[in-house]
């Protein structure tokens, strides 16, 4: 009888532990995987950025001269803190995981400080490119707004500083 109690409590035990996991038969697109990230178009990004920060964003019409196939932005507003609020755009291949550009925007409040190797736009504005482990950067500020370029180091050999001032004076 006692070995009887013993198997059923086993039993509940088990069973009670096993949990059904359904797997999704479709893995997320690409395009759902930017979007589950708080991606969206980046007219609709600059948009929020711009109506909440009342200004006007400027982007570059000049790109690195590597392919890209899609484009996203992402408007973060740290309701926290209020020292981190952010437009990211993002330049991405979908094919080619290297070909990964970005431009981050800041509102003079929340700008960051870097240090490296001074360039100067043509209309006088200072700039600092700098590499770090992931990717080569170059700051500068116009518009009342600080721009934070970023090109992978996976294809930095094929987009070098002097692009990333070609692409920042085309703001």
């Amino acid at each position: 009888m006692l070995k009887k109690v013993y198997m059923t409590f086993f039993c509940i035990i088990i069973f009670s532990a096993i949990e059904v996991v359904y797997a999704d038969p479709q893995p997320p697109t690409f395009e759902e995987k930017y979007a589950e990230g708080g991606y969206k178009s980046v007219e609709d990004a600059v948009k929020e950025f711009e109506n909440h920060f009342k200004c006007t964003v400027k982007l570059p019409t000049i790109l690195p001269s590597i392919s890209f196939t899609h484009k996203y932005g992402k408007f973060f507003e740290d309701k926290e803190y209020k020292m981190n609020d952010d437009l990211s755009i993002r330049f991405v291949n979908k094919d080619i995981k290297e070909n990964l550009f970005k431009i981050d925007i800041r509102p003079p409040k929340n700008k960051l400080d870097f240090e490296g190797t001074k360039y100067t736009l043509q209309d006088g504005t200072k700039g600092i490119y700098f590499e770090h482990q992931i990717f080569n950067f170059f700051v500068f500020e116009k518009n009342n707004l600080q721009y934070i370029l970023g090109i992978y180091k996976g294809v930095a050999n094929k987009v070098p500083p002097e692009m990333l001032v070609k692409i920042a004076n085309s703001i």
